[in-house]
């Protein structure tokens, strides 16, 4: 086993270009995929890469804000003391490897942006506690906790089913609340199922790699030093207090008049004020922002790929073709199972779990009725079908890595070894439940 992993992850290392040049690859080969095997002509296929390159705006703004929510919070002064108390406790590279893990599953389970900085700075704080342990595979084992991101608080597609008139309401007859999906017995077994899997799975890796200790090391923190032409007001608690007070009485508003709903405004909202909260001071607050302003930035670019590539799967059919194709091999029993597979492969080329529930909706949700299939798991095995080849697609470790300060080809053969395992148990639980 040690040697086809460092044999993998040598070709890996070697062999993986930057995720905005697979982005661009990306683009290109499912254009030419539509244009062999749909009815559309090139020109047809470039109007629909075109027109789709800004169809997913405001939802990259949701995200984006995710991510800098979960950054503010991460960044804080009391997250970052408890990150250096527990990290304390920890002595070998072992308990490295597993704690890691599990704080990264974690905090992804509670907001996908939250884990992913979380776990870049626990992953960077166990190094310097423990600066034997590999350090790769520490920053794999921080990303692969990013896995229940969608089975969590901020999953995407269970949050748009429970927001009211959401676009694919028209196709399910109605809303499905969080009840249904993010709490539901599938779900919960999921999540707990994962959290022993992974690091059960990073222990193994640990034992084939050990010997192999990276020369990859983070660089050291970087103080926070109060500016000396401060303004009076610039850095006073109280200031920003009142804010986060308003904000509060207006959650306390929402949930007595019954309009509360968790879904990603509300997300966006709790973690912005969360984190104005944690950081009480402004100048630190803001400082947090820039910080996190400038890890959304491939974010930002890459995202308007991904939404052309969206278009040219959603205006071509290919997407349906594909959703088709895995639906028509599935039963009642096995359809979710196929839905699982055919999301897994719909991510490669459509990353974002809004996006991808956009295209895949109007043929899952028809077969789900069709075979009499529990609709909100069919919904759970797109979520988790989304967020099952995001071990393999670097897109989103692009933020835990440049806070890591590695690239994606440094852990993407761990990952790839993450994929299989929780592929193989995912498998299973759609097939029983």
């Amino acid at each position: 086993m040690t040697q086809i992993l460092s044999a993998l992850d040598r070709v890996l290392q070697r062999y993986t270009p930057d995720p905005f040049i697979i982005a661009v690859l990306m683009t290109f080969l499912v254009g030419l995929i539509a244009i062999l095997a749909t009815p559309s002509s090139p020109p047809q296929v470039i109007d629909a890469w075109g027109t789709g390159l800004w169809k997913l705006l405001v939802f990259t703004l949701q995200m984006a804000m995710i991510l800098v929510g979960g950054y503010i919070v991460a960044s804080s002064p009391p997250v970052g003391a408890f990150l250096q108390w527990v990290c304390s406790f920890v002595k070998t590279p072992l308990m490295a490897i597993v704690i890691t893990t599990l704080l990264s599953a974690i905090a992804a389970w509670l907001n996908w942006g939250l884990g992913l900085v979380v776990g870049a700075f626990i992953a960077v704080e166990m190094a310097k506690r423990v600066p034997k342990v590999n350090y790769r595979l520490l920053v794999a084992s921080s990303y692969s906790g990013f896995l229940l991101w969608h089975g969590g608080l901020s999953g995407s597609i269970p949050l748009v089913v429970a927001t009211e008139g959401n676009f694919s309401q028209q196709w399910i007859g109605s809303v499905i609340p969080v009840e249904q999906t993010l709490f539901s017995s599938l779900n919960l077994v999921a999540v707990l199922g994962l959290m022993i899997l992974l690091p059960l799975t990073n222990w193994l890796l640990y034992r084939s790699v050990a010997e192999e200790e990276s020369s990859l090391k983070p660089e050291p923190a970087q103080t926070r030093e109060r500016p000396k032409d401060e303004a009076f007001l610039d850095n006073h608690w109280w200031i920003p207090l009142l804010l986060v007070l308003t904000a509060g009485v207006y959650l306390l508003l929402l949930v007595k008049q019954g309009r509360f709903r968790l879904d990603l405004n509300s997300m966006n909202f709790i973690f912005l004020f969360l984190g104005m909260a944690l950081h009480l001071h402004s100048r630190s607050f803001l400082k947090s922002v820039n910080e996190a302003a400038g890890k959304v930035g491939p974010l930002l670019i890459q995202y308007p790929l991904y939404a052309g590539i969206m278009g040219i799967m959603k205006d071509t059919g290919l997407a349906t073709s594909v959703s088709e194709l895995f639906v028509e091999l599935a039963s009642k029993d096995t359809l979710n199972v196929f839905v699982f597979y055919s999301a897994g492969l719909v991510n490669f080329f459509v990353p974002s779990g809004g996006g991808q529930w956009a295209v895949q909706a109007p043929v899952v949700t028809q077969a789900a009725a069709t075979l009499g299939t529990d609709m909100s798991s069919t919904v759970m095995a797109v979520a988790w079908g989304d967020a099952w080849t995001n071990l393999a697609q670097p897109f989103w470790a692009l933020p835990l890595l440049s806070i890591a300060g590695l690239g994606a080809k440094d852990i993407l053969g761990f990952t790839l070894t993450h994929l299989f395992v929780s592929g193989a148990f995912l498998t299973v639980l759609f097939l029983i439940f």
